[in-house]
C-alpha cells in the first residue's frame, strides 16, 4: 500500500510538472531526480534500513573497543637460548623453546609466533637477546619483556602484517555488503513490474529516466553511509586506543570513498537488469547470479590473494575488483598514485559503458512479463 501511494505521487508530482513545463513534457533531469527522490524515501521511511546500518556503526564500534576491553591470548614467541628463558621469566608469553636462531626465524616467517627472543651475536643489547619480528615490530612483546631489545625484522614493511590484513578484512567486508546491498534495486525493480506499477511510471516517466534515478538514489544512500563510516571509524578506533591502527589507516579511507561509490553505480546499472529480467520475486534468483558472482569473486579475491602482488596488480585493474583491490595495495605501500589515479578511470569509464548497455537491456525487458526475459530479446525489444 505504501508503495502504490508514493508510486501515485509520483505520478501526480510528473503530471503537474509537465503542465508547467514547455511542451514535450517533463525533463529527463527533473524525471530522475524525482524517481531518485522517491528510492531515497521508500528507505529512509524503513525501519530495516536503520536497523540495518545501525548494526553496521555499531558492529565498527565493536571491533575497535573491544580487543582493548578483553584484551586477546598471550603472543606466541619463540626463545633460543637461556638469556632468553631468563629474559621471558615472568612475562605474559606463550613460550615456545627451540634449538637454533635459523629455526626460531622460521617461525616467525611462517607466523607460527609473532616474534622470536634470540641471543644478540651484534653487542647491542645489555642484556645479551634481541627480538626479531617479521615486517613490524612486535610492541606487545617488547612490552611484555620489560627491557628495552634491539629488534630486527625480517621482511620489514611500512604497514605492520596484522594492520594489512585488518584493513584487507574491513574494505572487502564493506565491499561485500554495499555491493550486495545493490539487490535493493533488483528487488524494487521486480516489484515494480509484479504489481504492474511499472505501467503507470512509464506513462508519464522515460525508462531510461527510471533506470538513472534508481542507481542515483541508491548510490546516494550508499555515499552517505559510507561516508558516515568513514567519519565514526577515526572516533572508534580512538575510543579503543587504536591511535596506530588510526595513523595508519586513515589515509586509505581516501582511496577507498571514491573507488567503492563509482564501483557502486557499476554493479548498481547490473542489479536493475538483474531485476527487469524477471516478473516475480521468486524467479530473482535465477537472473542475479551473474552479479553475485561480480560481488563475491573480487571479495574472496583479495582476501586469498592479498599477498601475492601479480594477483593484486591484476585485479586492482579489473573494474569489478578495483574497488577493492586498489585501495588495499595503495593502503600497503604497494602502488603509486598515478596507479590509483589510472585505476579510478578506467573504473569510471567501464561505468559509462556498462551503464550504458544496461539503460538499453532494462528498456527492453522491463515491460515484458511471463517469466525471465533472455538477453538476446531484452536488447532486441530496446527502444
Amino acid at each position: 500500500m505504501t508503495g502504490d501511494l508514493r508510486t501515485g505521487d509520483l505520478r501526480t508530482t510528473l503530471i503537474e510538472s509537465e503542465q508547467r513545463t514547455e511542451p514535450g513534457g517533463t525533463s529527463f533531469a527533473r524525471a530522475t531526480r524525482l524517481v531518485a527522490e522517491r528510492e531515497v524515501k521508500s528507505f529512509i521511511y524503513m525501519k530495516g534500513f536503520w536497523i540495518g546500518f545501525a548494526v553496521i556503526l555499531v558492529g565498527l564500534f565493536a571491533a575497535a573497543i573491544l580487543p582493548s576491553v578483553f584484551g586477546g591470548d598471550p603472543p606466541k614467541v619463540a626463545a633460543v637460548g637461556p638469556a632468553a628463558e631468563q629474559v621471558l621469566t615472568g612475562a605474559d608469553l606463550e613460550v615456545r623453546e627451540v634449538g637454533d636462531v635459523a629455526a626460531a626465524e622460521e617461525l616467525v616467517r611462517t607466523e607460527e609466533v609473532e616474534a622470536a627472543v634470540v641471543p644478540d651475536d651484534t653487542g647491542r643489547s645489555a642484556t645479551g637477546v634481541r627480538v626479531i619480528g617479521l615486517s613490524d615490530a612486535p610492541t606487545d612483546v617488547v612490552a611484555e619483556l620489560g627491557t628495552a631489545p634491539p629488534v630486527d625484522l625480517i621482511d620489514p614493511s611500512e604497514v605492520g602484517q596484522g594492520v594489512r590484513q585488518l584493513a584487507i578484512m574491513v574494505f572487502a567486508l564493506l565491499f561485500l555488503m554495499f555491493g550486495m546491498g545493490g539487490a535493493a534495486i533488483a528487488q524494487s525493480t521486480v516489484t515494480e513490474k509484479q504489481t504492474r506499477i511499472v505501467e503507470i511510471l512509464v506513462a508519464t516517466v522515460p525508462v531510461r529516466a527510471l533506470l538513472a534515478g534508481k542507481i542515483a538514489g541508491h548510490a546516494l544512500l550508499t555515499i552517505a553511509q559510507v561516508v558516515v563510516l568513514a567519519a565514526a571509524a577515526p572516533i572508534a578506533l580512538r575510543l579503543g586506543g587504536q591511535q596506530d591502527l588510526l595513523a595508519a589507516i586513515g589515509p586509505a579511507l581516501g582511496w577507498f570513498v571514491p573507488f567503492l561509490c563509482v564501483g557502486f553505480v557499476l554493479l548498481a546499472a547490473m542489479w536493475a537488469v538483474a531485476g527487469s529480467l524477471v516478473s516475480r520475486q521468486e524467479d530473482l534468483g535465477s537472473s542475479m547470479g551473474l552479479v553475485m558472482m561480480l560481488v563475491m569473486g573480487p571479495y574472496f579475491g583479495v582476501m586469498f590473494f592479498s599477498d601475492n602482488a601479480i594477483v593484486m596488480t591484476v585485479l586492482s585493474y579489473v573494474p569489478f575488483s578495483a574497488a577493492v583491490a586498489m585501495p588495499v595495495r595503495m593502503f600497503a605501500g604497494d602502488a603509486q598514485a598515478w596507479e590509483a589515479l589510472l585505476s579510478l578511470g578506467l573504473l569510471a569509464t567501464s561505468v559509462v559503458v556498462v551503464v550504458l548497455f544496461a539503460s538499453r537491456l532494462y528498456s527492453g525487458s522491463l515491460l515484458q512479463t511471463g517469466g525471465k526475459v533472455a538477453l538476446s530479446k531484452a536488447w532486441a525489444h530496446a527502444d
